[in-house]
């Protein structure tokens, strides 16, 4: 994950020198969910001759069975090889998907982030940097290695040991993502016990989405040699705060960041504050992405640090999108409601296709809100036109099919297959009898 990069016969020669044996083929589906197809090491020249097909319609949010055939192009400069398989090494590539014709195909989440950030290269922009912070519980497991609802802390925000029971988990994970090239910033025990936070420096949108995938297997790995089982969820328990995935974002042109703008009062450029003009127009509408499941709007509540109105400030935690202190290169803005449940190629794709449609039609930013939301009336919100987020999947995905700008982000065939798959899981929810309900009605009637 550091930014080497790799040729074919550099790739053959360290799996001969490694004694690699075994290649997982890595790619993403619509949901989120990393799949591979392992290969032998005697495949591996085939594979980086992209000849290696799968089958897609066995794939969430692919293709019908009848038009199967898919491969696989990794991404060469994603080669790293797993530091916790000793004995018979195993490797891995992400790779893209394209059809048999040779065209990409367009339900490939990491083709659609591609195709949005083409979309801001035309319009001069060389790259969006995105500095993601995906935050998880560690839970104790059961006999059988299932997890329970028992946390091994009772640690609280920057808590040490003894409290932080979890601290040489969380030590091993980070000198794992070091060993496979992370540049780590911070680890630490978050506000909740038995949740946990680890920074990792940013990098371009296609990068960060590829260590976002690659984080969440290394934390599942390593929490389940130490007895735990790691979730991203992003309310696993009530009364306690959620797991949030903030996202810093900013465009640059070169060696120039374009969100910085030294003779404005915050340091904001025109083009940073269009592009948050445009985050939080279709904010409504990309929170079916950023925020997939049933379960995120749980997070989406007053009381527990997560945003769940859409406005912006420069000093203030409430709102949706915060502007963080460091300016010059770093200025940036932080977009607050993602969760660690999204798609992370889809998330970065519709927040940065929000974000250009702000700057193509010069999109007026509202004023800042520096008040606490929380404590707002809903008079007083209405009055400075602070709308909320959704308050349920089924409103996010409701918005999200009124909002043309941002189906056309995920692309037709993308956007079906999403919609569809969100619509039976609201659906499964909606017609389930839940132990609250018994809880409350049972014995009342």
């Amino acid at each position: 994950m550091t930014d080497k990069s790799f040729t074919k016969d550099d790739i053959l020669r360290i799996a001969r020198e490694q004694n690699v044996r075994f290649i997982r083929l890595q790619f993403t589906d619509l949901l989120g969910t990393i799949k591979n197809v392992e290969i032998p090491v005697s495949q591996l020249e085939k594979a980086l001759d992209n000849k290696m097909m799968f089958d897609g319609s066995s794939i969430e949010g692919y293709v019908r069975i009848e038009e199967s055939d898919m491969y696989l192009y990794p991404d060469l400069d994603t080669w790293v090889i797993f530091p916790w398989v000793t004995e018979d090494r195993v490797a891995r590539l992400i790779c893209d998907v394209y059809l048999p014709d040779g065209r990409p195909f367009p339900g490939d989440p990491r083709g659609i982030l591609k195709r949005v950030l083409k979309e801001a290269e035309e319009m001069g922009y060389t790259a969006m940097n995105v500095g993601p912070e995906p935050e998880f519980f560690l839970f104790k497991t059961d006999e059988k290695g299932s997890p329970t609802l028992e946390l091994n802390d009772q640690g609280g925000y920057f808590d040490l040991a003894p409290t932080d029971l979890g601290e040489n988990c969380r030590r091993e994970i980070v000198l794992t993502l070091e060993e496979m090239g992370f540049e780590i910033e911070a680890s630490h025990h978050e506000v909740a016990p038995g949740q946990h936070e680890i920074d990792f420096k940013y990098a371009d949108a296609i990068k960060a989405a590829d260590q976002i995938q690659t984080f969440k297997l290394v934390v599942k790995t390593i929490a389940r040699q130490h007895g735990l089982h790691a979730t991203f969820m992003p309310k696993p328990l009530f009364g306690v705060n959620g797991s949030g995935m903030h996202c810093h974002q900013s465009l640059f042109s070169g060696k120039e960041n374009v969100f910085y703008d030294e003779n404005d009062k915050l340091g904001l450029s025109a083009a940073a504050r269009h592009y948050m003009a445009g985050i939080l127009k279709h904010a409504r509408a990309f929170a079916a992405v950023t925020n997939p499941t049933v379960n995120s709007y749980k997070r989406l509540v007053p009381g527990y640090e997560a945003p769940c109105y859409v406005a912006w400030s420069a000093s203030n935690r409430s709102p949706m999108i915060r502007i963080p202190a460091s300016r010059g290169l770093s200025t940036r803005v932080e977009v607050r409601n993602p969760d660690p449940a999204a798609n992370p190629y889809l998330a970065l794709a519709v927040m940065l296709k929000a974000g250009l449609d702000g700057i193509k039609h010069k999109m007026t930013l509202p004023p800042p809100t520096d008040r606490n939301i929380y404590i707002m009336t809903d008079e007083e919100r209405e009055e400075q036109g602070i709308p909320s987020l959704p308050v349920d999947l089924k409103q996010a995905i409701d918005e999200l099919l009124r909002d043309d700008v941002i189906c056309d982000a995920l692309g037709e065939h993308a956007l079906a297959h999403f919609v569809e798959l969100k619509e039976i899981e609201w659906d499964i929810y909606r017609t389930q009898v839940h132990n609250w309900e018994r809880d409350q009605y049972m014995t009342l009637y």
